[in-house]
């Protein structure tokens, strides 16, 4: 066989799919008959023990065999051994209709360099898809999606997809759950491919098939790789709004109590603006220190506006000598307090408001020098950072 000849790569993940793997294989290649293209159907094996790879191999597909568990692990082997231009991706349970291979690959020949289903434009059958899954788990998933990412993707998790070899070497895909799915998504949008959408059936598993997918575990999984790919959201966004809310109160009650009605608000309540101003600015930290690391092992090569405002703007040199004014106008108010401390006053009021500011831009600046050496150390391996 000429690969080179190859022009549509059909990649099926199979886990025990005994009763229904033989249609899909026989609809995709019929398709592409009937397309007048030249392709394979590549079975990507996931330990199955019924007579799925012998059905398979029976019906002319290519098998190819992973050990390692899991939805993402079959894929990452089934679409590596992919030798085809245009790849098309769907679950070997016959919940879609490989009948409809033409739109998934059309797009791609007119440009796109990826096309996503989309079941809730093509219809979801009657019992193919739990009530939880369909008006909650999806839209709430496919909703977070969009609002980190921005990938404007109506279905996020559809199982059928298309897309380039070319693209799908930019996608540097790792995971091996079902958070693959969104991995997907996540990292096309960062690579910023040209991304359609296409309706798509989205039918019944037959009554003797098992479903793979997890409710819970694996709808955690996916949130929990959004989480950790966009420490915006995650860190900064939150941590920015405690540290602001403390900052306010330490601020309103700098120089004496507030009165709000019937309730007082004395300096017992700035620690409470202590507390939160830490807690906001470590949080803080955590997302610059995610975003470095993200970037310089290779997780996440963007660099986003954040990571180069402090590029251009921050060296070693310069993040020491913030952290020590801030020190230092911590120890400008620890001497206000050694003042009062000295004419007797040391409990009064002041003094302990003194002390709290004193506390907190103290503990601040030092945790500034400290970041700072570490942000350098993570950056010595990107060439030109942390110079």
């Amino acid at each position: 066989m000429n690969t080179n000849e190859i022009l549509v790569s059909v990649v099926m993940p199979c886990l025990n799919e005994e009763n229904t793997i033989q249609i899909c294989i026989e609809k995709a290649k019929h398709t592409m008959e009937e397309m007048g293209v030249y392709g394979e159907v590549v079975v990507s094996d996931n330990g199955s023990s019924d007579r799925s790879v012998e059905f398979a191999e029976s019906c002319g597909a290519r098998v190819v065999h992973e050990s390692i568990p899991g939805y993402g692990s079959a894929y990452l082997k089934g679409l590596g051994e992919a030798q085809g231009r245009f790849i098309v991706m769907g679950d070997s349970d016959n919940t879609y209709d490989f009948n409809e291979l033409e739109r998934f690959v059309t797009p791609l020949q007119e440009g796109y360099d990826m096309v996503m289903g989309n079941r809730f434009k093509g219809g979801i059958q009657p019992g193919a898809m739990p009530w939880h899954h369909q008006h909650i788990g999806n839209p709430i998933l496919s909703g977070i999606l969009n609002t980190f990412f921005q990938t404007g993707i109506g279905d996020a998790h559809c199982g059928m997809r298309s897309f380039t070899k070319e693209a799908f070497q930019k996608m540097h895909l790792k995971t091996r759950g079902m958070e693959f799915a969104s991995e997907m998504v996540i990292h096309s949008a960062k690579a910023k491919l040209r991304i359609t959408e296409v309706p798509v059936i989205y039918s019944p598993r037959p009554e003797n098939s098992q479903a793979k997918l997890r409710s819970f575990r694996d709808g955690w999984r996916h949130l929990r790789f959004m989480l950790l790919y966009s420490p915006t959201h995650l860190f900064l966004i939150p941590g920015s709004i405690i540290m602001i809310l403390g900052i306010l109160i330490m601020g309103a009650l700098a120089f004496g109590p507030v009165r709000v009605g019937n309730l007082f608000f004395g300096f017992h309540w700035m620690f409470v603006g202590c507390l939160l101003t830490l807690l906001g600015f470590q949080i803080i930290q955590l997302s610059i220190i995610a975003r470095f690391y993200s970037l310089t092992s290779h997780f996440d090569d963007n660099i986003d506006p954040i990571l180069k405002w402090i590029k251009d703007h921050f060296n070693l040199e310069s993040g020491i000598i913030l952290g020590l004014v801030v020190f230092g106008i911590g120890l400008l108010f620890d001497f206000l307090v050694l003042i009062n401390w000295i004419n007797g006053n040391f409990q009064s009021p002041d003094a302990i408001r003194f002390s709290i500011i004193a506390l907190t831009l103290s503990i601040i600046g030092a945790q500034i020098i400290f970041s700072t050496f570490l942000i350098s150390m993570l950056s010595i391996r990107r060439h030109g950072w942390g110079n």
